[in-house]
């Protein structure tokens, strides 16, 4: 009885997922009278007056019923976005998900205990394997802290989704495959997928009831390795999850009808904990220049990606590590978890395994070796094709800006994440002389299965700072008034949307109510102001904070002429990954990153100038 009151006391991983909040219905005057006021910066008078008779309309007519309807479905679920958001923000997408959807990231430990050193692949992927294997067992035994903002319990429904998860391609829409389980919840899968060379290896990474340990995984690797290193290439199946969806959906299914063994095998990896890329191109970083390690974590060889999976740990042939996820069932912060305390791991055992060397008699990795014929080996060829074509346009740089950080600008009262959003909204201003529609990320996980909001960072308040910046003849002491109100905007919109107040997955809603009734498109969808303001998909600068620790990651534009913008802020440094298209002659990665580091200065500046 007394042990029942000790292990009960505990506060278990996912114990409060019952008594979250309900995602909210914000109210539709609110949303439509907050969304009229983020078109403006992007409108003349005229187009405004329009904008705004179209607004009124809705808000009286269609969008009310809407609306109604909308509060009805919210009665009935705990999120009313959940499955809507799954399907049109990622399952019902039909290009390469691959390239325009993943997020991927460099893993910091070059900066400290792991170095570029050739010959070290697996002898550090063991290391950082075993370290991501103990956060599973965390997961499984309910022992990983609850997350919380504040005094807020956070909704920690993304960690189930991190291992045993996949997306499987659909000829129309794709779903989702998630296999993992708590301890009590009964069996897990506990199989790792390592990719290398083309090929494709399975191994259990429980042996016995007990896990393997560092030595052991480095038995199972270097023996893969080996097999790899001295026979022909495999045929590198892995690329078909680069394709557009519907041609990779087509082909699984051919491959079934090819050999239903193709079937099981195929499952095997849906159903593994996660995949192990071991990839040889070596990614020449030095610990300062994150650039090529993150771009080949990103985008490297699709052989050596199985894109659809939740999580791909992939170890280049110089010891540097990156990661690759599928977006679809989780957010950037379930990884920056994962990759924080790996790393926080690694960095306390200076990256070294400090057990028993024993290894115990395990069963060799099994090699997955799929029937193909010249339609799937021709498909494959075709994937790589026109995924090095799409990749080969990539711009991303991966820099740090090692000035000052998070505890200068708190020293000046002001917020780390605001200040970074404006030095952006100042950055596109000066390099394309417009304002830019911007997405920044809010988490709503606040509420049961809450996952994200749009903060619209580009406000009339962002843009009458930026031009007063930019006007030779305006005072410092002006300018600093005008950034503090630029501030206040933007805290108070950071707010709104964390508490399930914000106008982006509203409208959205209403959108997706009038479309399941099949009704006409509201003329609000079809305005002129909706796409220049960033609706439907459309933002240019598409961002996010990755939170103020050592790791960042990133997702790539979502426009042609548009920007991806992500970064993590330290103490004493941000750090920025930014990427654009190279076949868009007016976005430039390094001139806006640069850009936005000179504004950051600018920023300080004027703190202590207009003080003067």
């Amino acid at each position: 009885m007394e042990k029942q009151v000790v292990s009960s006391s505990e506060e278990r991983t996912f114990q409060y997922q019952d008594s979250l909040p309900s995602l909210p219905v914000p109210s539709l005057e609110e949303s439509l009278s907050k969304y009229l006021d983020s078109v403006k910066p992007f409108l003349n008078q005229e187009e405004y007056k329009r904008t705004e008779d179209v607004v009124k309309k809705f808000e009286n007519g269609i969008g009310k019923e809407l609306h109604q309807k909308l509060l009805e479905r919210a009665k009935t679920r705990r999120n009313w976005l959940e499955d809507w958001w799954l399907n049109v923000a990622y399952l019902d997408l039909r290009i390469s998900t691959q390239i325009h959807c993943n997020m991927g990231g460099a893993a910091p430990f070059i900066e400290h205990c792991w170095p570029p050193k050739e010959g070290t692949q697996i002898e550090r992927a063991c290391v950082n394997i075993w370290h991501n294997l103990k956060l599973w067992e965390l997961l499984r035994t309910e022992k990983m802290p609850v997350e919380r903002a504040g005094n807020a319990v956070l909704d920690m429904n993304q960690f189930r989704m991190l291992f045993c998860t996949c997306r499987i391609p659909g000829v129309n829409r794709d779903s989702i495959g998630s296999y993992f389980k708590t301890e009590t919840e009964g069996e897990c899968p506990s199989h790792l997928i390592v990719l290398c060379r083309g090929r494709v290896f399975s191994f259990d990474a429980i042996h016995e009831g007990n896990m393997m340990t560092p030595p052991e995984i480095f038995r199972q690797l270097a023996y893969i390795q080996k097999i790899c290193h001295s026979e022909p290439d495999g045929p590198g199946l892995a690329a078909l999850t680069s394709s557009g969806r519907t041609e990779w959906a087509k082909l699984r299914e051919y491959l079934i009808d090819l050999d239903p063994k193709n079937l099981a095998l195929l499952e095997k990896i849906q159903r593994s904990l996660f995949v192990v890329c071991l990839d040889d191109a070596s990614p020449h970083a030095t610990p300062e220049d994150y650039s090529e390690v993150t771009r080949l974590g990103l985008t490297g060889d699709p052989t050596l990606r199985w894109g659809d999976k939740s999580y791909n740990a992939i170890a280049f042939s110089n010891g540097t590590c990156s990661m690759f996820s599928d977006h679809s069932s989780l957010d950037g912060m379930a990884l920056i978890t994962l990759s924080t305390y790996v790393e926080k791991k690694i960095f306390e055992t200076e990256g070294k395994w400090k057990g028993s060397d024993k290894v115990r008699d395990l069963p060799w990795p099994e090699e997955l070796v799929f029937t193909v014929d010249q339609k799937v080996l021709s498909g494959i060829r075709r994937a790589k094709e026109l995924y090095y074509d799409k990749v080969s346009d990539l711009q991303l740089v991966n820099y740090a800006f090692t000035s000052f950080g998070k505890a200068l600008i708190k020293k000046k009262e002001l917020h780390p994440d605001t200040f970074v959003q404006l030095a952006l909204q100042l950055a596109y201003y000066k390099n394309h002389g417009r304002p830019g529609c911007c997405y920044e990320t809010a988490m709503t996980r606040r509420f049961y299965h809450g996952r994200t909001e749009t903060i619209r960072s580009c406000t009339v308040e962002a843009v009458e700072w930026c031009k007063s910046m930019l006007d030779p003849s305006d005072s410092n002491y002006h300018r600093l008034q005008l950034m503090h109100k630029a501030f206040a905007k933007h805290n108070k919109m950071r707010k709104e949307c964390e508490n399930g107040k914000g106008f982006d997955r509203h409208l959205l809603g209403l959108q997706i109510i009038a479309q399941e009734q099949g009704l006409p498109v509201p003329e609000l969808y079809l305005d002129k102001a909706f796409t220049a303001s960033g609706g439907g998909g459309n933002f240019v600068l598409s961002t996010s904070l990755t939170g103020y620790y050592r790791f960042n990651g990133c997702a790539l534009p979502m426009v042609r002429h548009g920007y991806g913008f992500f970064y993590s802020i330290r103490d004493d440094r941000i750090l920025a990954v930014c990427s654009s298209w190279n076949s868009c002659p007016e976005t430039d990665a390094e001139v806006l990153c640069r850009t936005v580091f000179q504004c950051f200065q600018d920023m300080l500046q004027l703190t202590v100038a207009a003080h003067l």
